[in-house]
């Protein structure tokens, strides 16, 4: 993709606002690390997965002057940033708080994540998934002919929300789903797998 953007001059956007809570596996490049200065990758990142989810502060990378234009568009379309936000974040970061913040959220996560995959091979053992190394999402695969569109119906009423993997697709993926293990509580995610997987069996001659 860089060398393709290098001939054609397009600009990659990298959105990569979990790359600091991997907590698993060896760290990665970025795109724009890879890009080496040529100019052809914007990165943009956020505090709101490594301080506080309200704090809705992030920011941008890349070449100069393509930086400066797009501040200019982003200043007319909002007027001006959240300053009280940006100096909260500045002043959580200039007093080491963001190393701390970084090592406590990929703690947590980690033991999510070994919650959750516990949780799956007990209660659902047809499930197919790829513990994830970082970020807040388990992506899962269910035997062909599940019909997730209505499992999601079938865990709502169990009191169990997810993401229907089609909605992340042009075609395909409807027997797919994204489980969000970051906003719960640990005591939370074996009960929530247990009511998923009463919600899949109940639809099991359908599955079948």
């Amino acid at each position: 993709m860089l060398a393709l953007a290098e001939e054609f001059s397009f600009t990659i956007f990298e959105d990569d606002p979990y790359i600091a809570i991997r907590f698993a596996g060896e760290e990665l490049p970025t795109m724009l690390d890879l890009d080496d200065g040529r100019g052809n990758v914007v990165y943009a990142s956020s505090f709101s997965k490594t301080v506080a989810p309200g704090v809705r502060v992030g920011y941008l990378v890349g070449a100069p002057d393509l930086i400066k234009a797009i501040a200019a568009i982003a200043t007319n379309t909002y007027i001006a940033p959240n300053m009280l936000a940006q100096s909260i974040v500045y002043r959580f970061c200039a007093d080491g708080g963001l190393d701390r913040s970084i090592a406590t959220v990929k703690q947590a996560l980690a033991e999510r994540v070994q919650l959750l995959t516990a949780a799956l091979d007990r209660e659902l053992p047809e499930a197919e998934y790829q513990a994830p190394e970082g970020g807040y999402f388990m992506w899962v695969t269910l035997p062909e002919g599940t019909d997730v569109a209505a499992l999601f119906t079938a865990a709502g009423d169990r009191g169990v929300a997810f993401v229907k993997g089609a909605d992340f697709l042009l075609e395909g993926g409807e027997n797919t789903l994204r489980l969000a293990y970051s906003g719960v509580t640990t005591e939370q995610i074996d009960e929530g797998i247990r009511r998923l997987a009463d919600a899949y069996r109940s639809l099991a001659p359908v599955a079948a």
